[in-house]
């Protein structure tokens, strides 16, 4: 396994937001999280990618424990979380929010300033936007991006790391519904050429998850409800409304679902 959850909790003095969670992610899955406001979703994905330590329990990535090890150090080992450096630097272009992920997964330090001297970062960034269909917008600002193209530039930020493991949070919220579609498809697209190994992928949308994952991970008040194929989970009508509220149009994944 890639990657495995074991036995972990999360309390916040007499609040537990996580209680005896337990889940492994392998090669070749999209694996699903989902669950209602307040089911544990945000601090199951703080707790894996590092940005919070368990209370109790495990997490390990291929074999090492990480718990609470942090993004920096986990983006080395090769599992990554999509940046929103669109949010928190608007005013960069396409081209310099690249070179942020690349300057750190080469270990370098530059200032802004610098960056598009660097042959090698230019290139790098070059080879992203161009899977992300961004080749044309490199010396646009972020702030200038439609909301399907900075939800782009958002992942392939983290893509930039050379990432073995990617957690997409909820990666087409505020796209119009048109373009959700075409949005996976970049970044599954994207996901195979850059060989990316698994994605986990926190959603909201049941169409989404029911098209597009291999594994469903339903979480209810800090526990894991259910860890099902979408098939099995989308014909449960009663786990459905319970987790999500409703079914999708379509109940089953419409494609070959697997990373590769």
């Amino acid at each position: 396994m890639l990657l495995e959850v074991k036995h972990v909790s999360k309390s916040y003095e007499q609040f537990r937001a996580l209680d005896d969670v337990s889940i492994s992610v392998g090669e070749r899955e999209i694996v699903a999280i989902i669950g209602p406001n307040g089911a544990g979703k945000t601090t199951l994905v703080n707790v894996v990618t590092g940005l919070l330590g368990p209370s109790a329990g495990q997490v390990l990535f291929k074999g090492r424990d990480i718990a609470g090890a942090g993004p920096v150090a986990l983006a080395k080992l090769g599992m990554a979380r999509a940046f929103q450096l669109v949010q928190v630097f608007p005013a960069l272009t396409v081209r310099e929010t690249l070179s942020v992920a690349s300057i750190s997964r080469l270990g370098r330090r530059r200032m802004f300033s610098r960056l598009l001297v660097d042959a090698e970062i230019d290139k790098a960034g070059e080879e992203i936007a161009s899977i992300f269909k961004l080749a044309g917008r490199l010396d646009a600002k972020a702030s200038e991006l439609s909301q399907g193209e900075k939800k782009l530039l958002d992942v392939a930020s983290a893509f930039a790391l050379n990432p073995e493991v990617i957690l997409l949070d909820e990666p087409t919220s505020g796209v119009s519904t048109s373009d959700k579609y075409a949005v996976m498809e970049v970044l599954l697209t994207a996901a195979k050429l850059k060989g990316i190994k698994s994605i986990i992928l926190v959603e909201h949308d049941m169409e989404l998850v029911s098209r597009y994952s291999t594994r469903i991970v339903a979480l209810q008040e800090g526990r894991v409800l259910a860890d099902l194929p979408p098939r099995k989970f989308f014909a449960n009508s009663d786990l459905v409304s319970l987790v999500a509220g409703r079914l999708p149009r379509s109940q089953g994944p419409g494609r070959n679902n697997a990373v590769h």
